[in-house]
């Protein structure tokens, strides 16, 4: 059994929103949405009475600027914040469906800005008390309105996980927006499971070694699957390997920029390029400038909070 209030935290509300989950046999997940208003206490307390006053809340309420966290029902029982796909009651999807509204707007990535604190991580350890890992089985959140078209229904009910509102079927909105999964992760270090890592090929390795990196062709098998050696005295990049109990680091392989030959073994290029300049045909004096095709015009932000 998970955490169903979390300690602490400030109540809004009645405390019941909800009821039992129609699918307890599913994985638990996490639905991130944004309240698509400004941050502060003033807009916690509005958006808490509207949601109420609506009836769409939320499992939570999150200010990503001051760290003020409330919650409005228990996490094992269902909210109020997404649409059904459907006959689906997405609300009541998995062992638990825990949703987190964050006062923010979706076209400015909550990531980039916040300040997470004690009450961030105390969120994250009562999601991961329900077994919820740490990772986005369909990847980060949607960029933009146009971006949000991955709501696959199989990996929406087989897979536990976060989940953007974007990722979910039978909704049409694109929040949180792009924010940092890694970030998220990073910011309430725990036993989650898949931390993010960097991307690329990665190895483990014991703390003090390096890994000696020898070019390969690209798409080479030995780059695909064959870790190098470790060895000392080597300029690697690494990350440290999030909860591990040894001293051990996730090192991301850094491809090397190849060394040019000295002035004196390569051969003189001036007479080349010189046949290749008297070659080169001029263009005719009526040819006018190209130019590029016009930008994608930008998408609209995202709409309020659902209401279903």
């Amino acid at each position: 059994m998970g955490t169903t209030w979390i300690p602490g935290v400030e109540r809004l509300g009645s405390g019941s929103i909800g009821g039992a989950m129609d699918s307890p046999g599913r994985p638990g997940r996490v639905v991130w949405h944004t309240t698509e208003s400004s941050a502060g206490d003033q807009a916690f307390d509005s958006v808490a009475q509207y949601l109420t006053q609506i009836a769409a809340q939320p499992h939570i309420l999150y200010d990503p600027t001051t760290d003020r966290l409330g919650q409005f029902g228990p996490l094992d029982e269902s909210a109020r914040a997404l649409r059904n796909d459907g006959s689906s009651r997405t609300n009541r999807t998995g062992r638990v469906c825990i949703q987190i509204e964050v006062l923010a707007r979706a076209s400015r990535p909550f990531t980039d800005y916040w300040r997470p604190g004690p009450n961030f991580r105390s969120l994250m350890s009562a999601i991961r008390s329900w077994g919820v890992p740490d990772t986005f089985p369909m990847g980060g959140p949607a960029r933009t309105a146009y971006a949000a078209t991955n709501r696959d229904r199989t990996v929406w009910h087989a897979e536990g996980g976060h989940y953007g509102h974007c990722h979910v079927p039978g909704n049409d909105h694109w929040d949180p927006g792009a924010i940092d999964p890694a970030s998220l992760f990073q910011a309430a270090p725990g036993t989650g499971g898949n931390h993010a890592r960097p991307s690329g090929p990665t190895w483990t390795v014991k703390a003090g070694q390096t890994l000696g990196l020898s070019p390969q062709p690209r798409g080479s098998r030995s780059e695909r699957s064959s870790p190098p050696t470790p060895r000392s005295g080597t300029r690697t990049s690494f990350t440290p390997a999030t909860g591990s109990p040894s001293p051990t680091a996730t090192i991301t392989r850094v491809r090397s920029r190849p060394t040019r030959p000295s002035p004196a073994h390569r051969p003189s290029l001036t007479a080349h390029r010189t046949a290749r300049s008297a070659a080169r045909p001029t263009a005719p004096a009526d040819m006018g400038a190209t130019s590029r095709p016009s930008a994608r015009p930008s998408s609209p932000t995202a709409s309020a909070a659902t209401t279903a």
